[in-house]
Parts: C-alpha cells; structure tokens; sequence
C-alpha cells in the first residue's frame, strides 16, 4: 500500500500541485465510492495512512441528549454500546471495510481522484499566470488540434487559437516560437492559458527586448495598433530630448526593427513619434500621406476630420481602408478623410443651404399693399419679393382679382422696397424691377427732360459703342483730325453732343 503515496508524490510533481490537495482527493473518491456501494446516506469520513498508503472508511454518529436526526445522530445509551468513554457531544466513529468495493467503485474513485487534480492543477495555472497577462513567453510547438496551437510553456500546456494567429504564420511541430499572454481562465471553454501572436503587445515586447532606451524607459512606447500579417503603427515619446525616440527604434541601418520584422514574419511596421496634441498626433499617424489640414468636429466625441490632396486621398486611405483604420485605432478618435474636392463642394453646398431664400412678400405691407393683395399673392405661389419683382405685368394680371390698377401699386411697393436698400447705398436708381417688368410704365414714369431730345439721345448712345458720326466730324478743327486713332471713344460723345454754334465756338476756341 504504501506504493499508493509514492505514486502521489509521483503525481504532485508532474502536476506541480501539493501533495496534501491529492491526498484529500483521494480520501474523496473513497468517500463516494463507499456511499455508491453500500447505499449509505449517513455522514462519512476517511483517513489516509501516510506510512501503509491505507485508506479507511467510517460512519459518523455525534452524541447528543435528544435525537432530532436518527441517521446522524444516537443518545448515549447507544453511543456507550459502541464506546464506553462516551460522552454526550463526542463523535463515535464506526469503521467500514473497504475490501468489499468492487471494480464499478475502483472506476468511480478514480474519475473523482482526475477530477479533483484537474481542478487544482486549474488553480495553480491560474493563480501563477493570471498576474503575467501581456508578458512575452518563449512556447514550443507540442501538437494542432485542428486549427488551434497548443505549446508547451514548461510548467503548463497553452493554447494558441486561430484567432489570435497572423496568416502570414505557419508552424510545425516541435518549433520554438515567442507569443504573449493573452489571457488566462480559471473555468469554462477556454480554461487555462490563452497565447497570442496577433496580439499588438506582441509587438511592444519585442520592442522592449530589441531596444534598450525603451528597457531603460528612456524611449515610452505610449500607444500600438496591429492588423496581424499586414501594419502595425506604433508612436513612442522620448524623455530626453537629446533623444530620437524614432530612431533609436529605427536602429543603426534599421538593424533593430528588421529584426522585429524577421520575427513577425515580415509585417509591415510603422514607428511614429507621439505628440499631446491630437491634431499633430493624427498628422503623424497617417503617415506616409501628406495631410493638408486637421480639424477637430467633437472633442466631447472625438472626432475629427482630415483634408487631403486629391492625389494623397489613397494613400491616406490605405489597402481596403487600413492605414486610416490603424491610425483610429492608434488616437482613439474616430477619423473622417476627404479630398480637397469634397471638402470644397461640401462647403459650398453649406454655403447655399444658408444664403436667405428672399424677403417675404409681406414686407410690402409697409410699402402701400394690402393685406388682402399680400394674401393673393401668397395663393397664386408668389411668396417674396424677388420672385414678384421677377415678374411683367402680363404675368401680374394673370392672377385673379390683379388689375392694371393694382399691378400699379405693386410695381410702386416694389421699387419702394428696394429703393430703401439703394439709398443707403448710396445708388441713385433703380435697376432691377423697372427694367424687367415694368418697360411700358417706366417709359411714362421717366422724367420730362428726357423726352424732347429724343435726336439727341438717339446720337449720343450709339457714339459711345460706334465711330463718331460724320456731321460732327466736318464741324471739328483742323487741330482735331490730327488727334491719334487710338483715343478713346469715351471722349467723341462729349465733342460730339455739344449742338449748333455753341458747339463750334468752342473748337474753334
């Protein structure tokens, strides 16, 4: 028997548990066992015998002055049959032999003993591992389940899922790979220890060993966004200012991050220099893209949004979205990239949205319309002052109840409405109404000196856009026909409107 305490300590070692939490795992299965064979309810205990590896089994009865639980429980009458020294609150123990347990019972006692080791081997991986998450770990290849990993870490098997494997990875096995620690379970599906290589604290850690500025934490790596088996970007600071923190990353020839990128299996990495002000950080992040500009929308939200050239939009973009992607994750922010084009009809879309449709048609109320002519308007679909003002007298009297009268009237509120605008302007008159919709009434609204030189008019328009005509040209001096060809015509109509005698004393002068 006592071969069975050396095949614990045997078991405890390759476990790496205590011996003791073996021990009563036996004295479990024992327990149950012996309850499955001799169909006992009562209460039970089992010793275990260090020196012979026996293991005994006893019913249990506490003495007691009342029976309240006839199983459990005798008086002392019946205690002292068993146990003469007994006394009332001792507890008689009454042996079991165990030789009887058959081959269903040895079978029972040994799923309870695995049971009982798997659950504390669980607690000791846990309780050593669940403090080192994140941690960089050197695995052998032991077997694949399927599309999972499991390495061997020493102490303990882990598994490497195929989630958190880059596709650009392959193994066999019995190969030496370094992974972190992803995660460690007490219970359920995935109890144990989970390893990454996908994880972008891989790439941190393999940092840390490569370069020494960031061991020393001369050089902090403050962020790192992965997409395994494409980019990672990494920003790291210096604390002195006498160092590069890019290029001590970077390497002499690049030596140290190639090395890193050799061990990931030729994954594109970015280094970036961190900075506390998002906007210069995103510029940096989205690198290698030129960025026109950086404005930030909602910084309760962080979002903000990149104006690029039309020629950097794809490359900001990156393959399928992926530098604009890992540069999110990298800030935290969210990102909206737009080419100048898009920036530019975007303003101007907004631009249009807040130019003022037009003055209401109501506002002629205060310039001689009625309120019952505004509604009319309003009914015939002529709802500012703009549209109206667009419109001929025909098109007024179209509508019901408009007569020339009153098309009068609103020609009147028109140029009033917009004559105020003109005068505080400074402009004399008035161009947009009365030359669009009124060409018939403004000729008699006109003032009188302009109506009985009708010849005169008639010449002197045509001057400014034709040759002077050849009657004024024969009452010109001599002096005057030598005058170049290239003279303006903007001085021919003032020679050319002085009239009669006045005008030939004048060049004779």
């Amino acid at each position: 028997m006592g071969s069975i305490y050396q095949s614990i300590e045997i078991l405890s070692k390759e476990k790496g548990i205590d011996p003791q939490i073996v021990i009563d795992a036996v004295k479990d299965a024992m327990l149950v066992a012996a309850r499955k064979q001799f169909r006992l309810t009562e209460d039970l205990e089992a010793d275990f015998d260090p020196r012979t590896g026996a293991i005994q089994v006893y019913i249990v009865k506490r003495v007691v002055e009342t029976v309240a639980d006839p199983l459990n429980e005798w008086t002392l009458d019946e205690a002292r049959r068993h146990d003469p020294a007994a006394e009332i609150g001792s507890v008689i123990r009454i042996p079991k032999s165990t030789e009887a347990l058959g081959r269903i019972s040895a079978q029972t006692a040994k799923q309870v003993i695995l049971q009982k080791v798997r659950e504390a081997e669980r607690e000791t991986v846990y309780s050593e591992y669940a403090g080192r998450v994140g941690e960089l770990v050197n695995c052998i290849i032991k077997r694949i389940e399927g599309m999972d990993i499991v390495v061997d870490m020493g102490k303990t098997e882990a598994r490497l899922p195929k989630k958190e494997q880059s596709r650009l990875e392959s193994f066999s096995i019995g190969e030496r790979v370094r992974c972190v620690i992803k995660s460690v379970e007490k219970a359920g599906k995935n109890a144990g220890v989970i390893v990454s290589r996908a994880a972008p604290e891989l790439v941190a850690r393999l940092f840390e060993q490569e370069v020494p500025e960031i061991y020393d934490n001369t050089v902090v790596i403050k962020a790192c966004a992965r997409e395994a088996g494409e980019r990672t970007k990494i920003a790291v600071s210096s604390r002195d200012r006498d160092v590069d923190s890019v290029g001590a990353c970077v390497g002499m020839k690049g030596m140290r991050v190639q090395s890193i990128i050799r061990e990931l299996r030729g994954e594109k990495i970015d280094i970036i220099e961190y900075s506390d002000d998002p906007v210069v950080f995103a510029t940096n992040a989205l690198s290698p893209a030129k960025i026109a500009k950086v404005s930030i929308v909602d910084a309760n939200e962080r979002q903000m949004e990149v104006v690029v050239d039309d020629s950097q939009l794809s490359l900001a973009i990156g393959k399928k979205g992926q530098n604009v992607r890992l540069a999110a994750k990298l800030l935290g922010w969210r990102i909206d990239i737009k080419s100048e084009e898009e920036k530019r009809q975007e303003v101007e879309t907004a631009m249009a949205a807040l130019v003022v449709a037009g003055a209401p048609v109501s506002v002629l109320l205060d310039h001689g319309l009625t309120q019952k002519l505004v509604d009319t308007l309003i009914e015939a679909g002529v709802s500012t002052v703009e549209k109206l003002g667009a419109m001929t007298p025909e098109q007024l009297e179209a509508i019901q109840n408009v007569g020339p009268k009153t098309v009068e009237r609103i020609q009147v509120a028109v140029n009033n409405y917009f004559g105020q605008y003109e005068e505080a302007l400074g402009v004399g008159e008035t161009e947009s109404f009365e030359s669009a919709s009124v060409p018939e009434e403004e000729s008699q609204a006109e003032p009188a000196e302009s109506a009985p030189v009708p010849a005169e008019e008639s010449q002197a328009e045509p001057a400014e856009s034709a040759p002077v005509p050849a009657e004024p040209e024969a009452s010109v001096a001599p002096e005057a026909e030598k005058q170049p060809a290239e003279e303006p015509p903007a001085q021919a109509p003032a020679e050319s409107s002085e009239q009669g005698e006045s005008g030939r004393i004048k060049d004779a002068d």
